[in-house]
């Protein structure tokens, strides 16, 4: 499975604005990363519509967390970047093998659809059981010091 890249994109901003009590601009939350501030825009504005962050417009607006870090998972995220359509979508290829019905239904006997439902929730479930708290909880605990930085760094452009 390959996700898109603004997933991880709008994770990491997700990430930093968990540290911020202002709202951050896209392009310095762009800059912080070298990303192209378009394409990040078009990221977060995605997380917008799905109530993770909100907009503030004006010289001093930016995006900010719309949810306490401990209400938004890393599902929510996911599916505001890539839509809520299941990774694996069977096509019901068994109708035309040389012993398939054209007619016949083979979505609930099919071991390969299972089996791919049941890994995809598997999946699911572990993105909804983790947090953005639980990310910036880790990053605190492995590097100790970074969040100050980031908080920094991205309040500096206000200053």
């Amino acid at each position: 499975m390959r996700m898109a890249e603004g997933v991880e994109w709008a994770l990491h901003s997700c990430l930093n604005l968990s540290w911020m009590d202002v709202p951050v601009p896209a392009a310095r939350l762009a800059a912080y990363f070298d990303l192209p501030a378009p394409y990040l825009n078009k990221q977060l504005q995605a997380l917008a519509r799905a109530g993770i962050v909100a907009s503030t417009p004006g010289p001093r607006g930016g995006f900010r967390l719309d949810r306490a870090p401990a209400a938004i998972t890393l599902l929510d995220v996911v599916v505001a970047i890539e839509g809520p359509e299941p990774a694996f979508r069977c096509t019901e290829i068994l109708r035309g093998s040389p012993f398939g019905d054209p007619k016949g239904n083979y979505l609930d006997g099919c071991v390969v659809s299972a089996a791919m439902s049941r890994a995809e929730l598997s999946w699911r479930r572990e993105l909804a059981a983790t947090t953005v708290a639980d990310l910036a909880g880790d990053v605190e605990r492995t590097y100790p010091g970074s969040a100050d930085q980031s908080r920094d760094w991205l309040a500096a452009a206000r200053a």
